[in-house]
């Protein structure tokens, strides 16, 4: 498989200069907090839809320790601060933050695309970056879904999602993230524009979507933001007649001990999601 289109993103995603202030502060006090030695002993689990190897000890270790621990701010920071060997923890920790806590939708839109340009510029110097391809292709599609999913893919955005998401999965193929992402692709594609169109245009299928997610979730089985995009999608693609299942997958994402930050906030996502 050849690698992602590489093409420029500034005029695919436009948009304004990344907000200043502080970031919004991570909200609940009951969220496991991880320590430079506790990360190294939990990296696998907290790591399980990645595969990403551990950082030496040293600062970008206290930086990933931040980051789990919700000091997403921080966690950027000193990513940002280790160039190319800190980029992943710098566009991980901008791209849940932006996607859970930032309450502005300009500057959602604004961090989303500086985190596509940086791991953008990443792919062109090392195309076979996993890393780089997959937070390049979160937040293309975190994006996509602000400006509106169809806007995005007439735009040519869907194109460089699902190629950057094959291409991960192409290279590694036990990166669980990249498959759900892939599954939701293929999903939203055929929720947006129909079957007939998303497969014709775009490829998308829901056999495909539903073969990613049930691997995606094989991999790594305690994801539950999986869970509940798995959910959706069942909705999305098979209607309300299997209420049911997307209501036993939010349960199962909601009854998930969090192993991290992140996690906790996706627990309080699926169980606001099961009390609506």
């Amino acid at each position: 498989m050849s690698p992602p289109d590489l093409q420029p993103l500034s005029l695919l995603m436009p948009g304004a200069a990344s907000p200043t202030g502080a970031w919004t502060r991570f909200p609940y006090a009951d969220a496991p907090k991880i320590d430079v030695d506790q990360l190294r002993h939990r990296w696998v689990r907290l790591h399980a839809g990645q595969g990403l190897q551990p950082p030496a000890p040293g600062p970008l270790a206290e930086g990933w320790a931040r980051y789990h621990s919700g000091d997403f701010e921080a966690a950027a920071n000193i990513g940002l601060a280790h160039g190319t060997e800190g980029m992943a923890l710098a566009n991980q920790a901008t791209a849940i933050y932006a996607n859970y806590l930032e309450p502005r939708e300009a500057a959602r839109l604004a961090l989303f695309r500086e985190v596509a340009e940086r791991a953008h510029a990443q792919v062109v110097a090392e195309p076979d970056n996993c890393q780089a391809l997959y937070w390049q292709a979160y937040a293309i599609g975190r994006y996509a879904q602000g400006i509106s999913v169809a806007r995005a893919l007439a735009k040519g955005l869907g194109s460089k999602v699902k190629l950057a998401l094959e291409r991960i999965i192409a290279l590694q193929p036990h990166h669980a993230d990249a498959h759900i992402a892939l599954a939701t692709f293929h999903a939203e594609v055929i929720d947006k524009v129909g079957a007939l169109v998303g497969r014709m245009t775009y490829g998308a299928r829901a056999e495909t979507a539903m073969t990613l997610f049930e691997r995606g979730l094989a991999l790594n089985p305690d994801s539950a933001s999986g869970l509940m995009e798995y959910a959706r999608a069942v909705l999305a693609l098979h209607g309300e007649g299997c209420m049911a299942e997307a209501t036993a997958l939010y349960e199962k994402a909601a009854a998930l001990t969090p192993a991290d930050a992140r996690e906790r906030l996706d627990v309080e996502l699926a169980r606001a999601g099961l009390a609506d």
